[in-house]
């Protein structure tokens, strides 16, 4: 990509876990930042010693609306946005039969179409520079999932999904698209940032409720290093060719290359019946 000083960044949930620390390596290499928060006075200490470089601003990635505004506004203070991380999101833990449909809906509207409609309003102006680079956050809950993480692995799946399609149509403008998939880094995720539904039927004791009171104990405990994570994004990204999908974490590797491997078997054994289902000639 280009020089780091010369580039802007627009990054959603930026006040704290992957957000801030990527807020902080772009600034120490020189680049500027339009930092969004939904309480953007958490970001005033990396303000004040930015020179400039770094702009706070408030968002709430649900309202279209502010969105809108956010992308005038960096477009406006920095002339152009070359990197767009789609940062902000939250888990959910419930079984899908007791879920609560406005928890759910709340946390598709933050992890899939709060992405979407930021990555809608600033393609425009990529495409007009004729450059950029999308980094959507996901996490291996966007290739596997757990008992009680079915609809946050769907929030993740889907952006996946979204990315791919978006990677083919955006390519051949000089646009780029990143998926970066963190195992368990020590974020907010198992802390505040968590939200886990009511007590659910006994019958799912074992395995939902079982992950509920694991995941919480968790907290503060994860092997992954959040400032560890945003070099390596940024190094991902001055390469020459950066990837498509980036796992993070020894666990994220441990976890996703078995699940591969079993895919591979899976499709190789059912391979005859596969091949089976076409129109003869």
């Amino acid at each position: 990509m280009a020089d780091r000083s010369q580039q802007v960044w627009f990054i959603t949930g930026a006040s704290a876990g992957f957000g801030r620390e990527i807020t902080k390596a772009v600034l120490a290499a020189g680049g500027r930042v339009f930092a969004t928060a939904r309480h953007p006075a958490d970001l005033a200490d990396l303000a004040a010693g930015a020179d400039g470089r770094l702009i706070a601003h408030s968002l709430d990635v649900t309202k279209r609306d502010e969105i809108h505004a956010a992308v005038a506004a960096a477009n406006a203070a920095f002339g152009g946005i070359d990197v767009l991380v789609n940062n902000a999101g939250y888990g959910l833990i419930a079984s899908v039969e007791e879920a609560h449909e406005a928890d759910y809906a709340r946390m598709f509207a933050v992890n899939l179409y709060g992405p979407l409609d930021l990555i809608r309003a600033i393609l425009p102006g990529m495409r007009a520079q004729r450059r950029g680079w999308i980094v959507n956050i996901s996490s291996i809950a966007g290739r596997t999932s757990v008992p009680g993480g079915a609809f946050y692995s769907a929030s993740k799946y889907a952006l996946e999904g979204l990315s791919d399609g978006l990677r083919m149509e955006v390519e051949p403008l000089g646009i780029g698209v990143t998926v970066v998939e963190p195992g368990a880094f020590r974020t907010d995720f198992a802390g505040r940032s968590l939200v886990i539904g009511p007590p659910g039927h006994p019958d799912y004791a074992a395995t939902v409720g079982r992950f509920a009171e694991i995941l919480p104990s968790y907290d503060g405990k994860q092997p992954g290093d959040p400032a560890k994570a945003a070099a390596a994004i940024l190094a991902a990204l001055d390469h020459d060719k950066p990837p498509r999908q980036l796992l993070l974490g020894s666990d994220a590797l441990g976890s996703i290359e078995p699940i591969v491997q079993a895919q591979r078997e899976e499709i190789d054994r059912w391979r005859t019946l596969s091949l089976g289902t076409d129109f003869t000639s």
